[in-house]
């Protein structure tokens, strides 16, 4: 059962969740003298064990493994926990409870208030059992009880009880962060459903127009420009990764660009300056070519004459710097913001879909940056770090 000192740091948990690390680095500097400071210390660190396994959600595996860094927390003969259909872990003695678990949790799925159950309820016909009372606490995502930690002990003190609702109420700041962070990939993933279902019919068309002119004038240039035709449209369509690397993005970025060069002729020219170090730099899938399409339909197809698109991949220290610039009509300020802010609709939701990945994936420091204006065409810059956690090509 938690000490007095134990319990305050457990109380500290929801406010103070995301401090284990530093305490640490402070701990190193400064000594951990009195009991108070050795107790917030373990308690912290137990924490920042028991959290990893959590980011996944309140499921099976990732609660067997957070559960006896919790029941360490408490301090408590054993701790369960559920989702109010079934027991997800049972972590310490007494496992002959454990069949009771959820029918021991239903109150509180029901009410979403604490419960505490003493010897008469849990019913123990053992008598050197060291289960005696319960405490059991909800634990909440998106505002509903989602499942219950239960804190199974030989006595139910008003410390355990405070306790195990503090610890509860962190494990669903784990939860909720999870779920949050689960919301976040399924939006961007229906983006960029959105984003392929946008560039297939306008694309497609000009394509195969562009590939039926020249059946009957060129059939070998026919079959060459249908074949990456192919190409591009497998890579484009692909369900598998969600990440690639730039080479593999520039490839089919000069696929989409010959296809449309077969449309516009001499009127488009394409220069390329790519750095061979960072062709293996990973990056989100379909980050830039939503750029180029940009660059081609909004920036070239509305200009007179000849137009050209400059794209530029560089070596920086730990970063590729890339760069895609037209000398095309331009756009107001104005629009490149509803631009990235997602409220210009249509076609412009390619370039807020690639800044809101970009920044989801590296920080918000890594964001697009665009430079433009009417008639002085339009730069669209991006940083990728060569190397980040969670970053790998598939």
């Amino acid at each position: 059962m938690p000490d007095s000192a134990t319990t305050l740091a457990i109380a500290g948990l929801v406010a103070f969740g995301g401090a284990a690390l530093a305490y640490r680095v402070l701990a190193h500097r400064r000594g951990l003298g009195s009991a108070a400071d050795r107790a917030t210390f373990a308690t912290l660190h137990t924490a920042s064990l028991a959290a990893p396994p959590l980011r996944a959600g309140l499921t099976k595996t990732g609660a067997t493994k957070a559960a006896r860094h919790l029941r360490a927390l408490l301090g408590a003969s054993a701790l369960a926990i559920t989702d109010g259909q079934q027991l997800l872990v049972w972590e310490g003695t007494g496992d002959s409870h454990a069949a009771e678990a959820v029918e021991h949790a239903r109150r509180v799925m029901e009410s979403g208030r604490t419960e505490v159950l003493g010897a008469t309820t849990l019913g123990c016909r053992q008598l050197d059992c060291p289960v005696r009372t319960a405490v059991i606490a909800p634990i909440s995502a998106g505002g509903h009880v989602i499942g219950t930690l239960a804190a199974y002990s030989g006595a139910a003190s008003a410390g355990l009880v405070r306790a195990t609702q503090e610890v509860a109420g962190w494990v669903s700041g784990q939860v909720e962060l999870a779920e949050l962070g689960a919301s976040r990939t399924r939006l961007m993933e229906a983006e960029l459903r959105a984003l392929r279902a946008q560039i297939s019919p306008h694309f497609i068309y000009n394509s195969l127009t562009a590939i039926a002119s020249f059946v009957r004038t060129d059939p070998e240039r026919a079959r060459e420009l249908l074949l990456e035709f192919a190409d591009f449209t497998r890579y484009s369509f692909r369900r598998h990764g969600d990440f690639t690397t730039l080479a593999e993005e520039l490839r089919s970025i000069e696929r989409y660009l010959l296809l449309e060069r077969a449309r516009f002729g001499d009127r488009l020219v394409v220069s390329l300056q790519i750095a061979p170090e960072v062709l293996p730099v990973a990056l989100p899938f379909l980050c830039l070519q939503p750029i180029v399409e940009n660059a081609v339909r909004h920036g070239l197809e509305s200009r007179p004459g000849r137009g050209s698109i400059a794209i530029v991949a560089e070596n920086v220290g730990t970063e590729a710097h890339i760069s895609i610039e037209d000398d095309g009509v331009g756009i107001e300020p104005e629009q490149v913001r509803r631009a990235l802010s997602g409220e210009g609709g249509g076609s412009s939701m390619g370039l807020a879909n690639v800044d809101a990945r970009l920044r989801q994936v590296y920080g918000d420091e890594y964001g697009l940056v665009i430079e433009t204006a009417v008639g002085a065409g339009t730069k669209v810059s991006v940083r990728l770090p060569k190397f980040h956690p969670g970053v790998r090509a598939s």
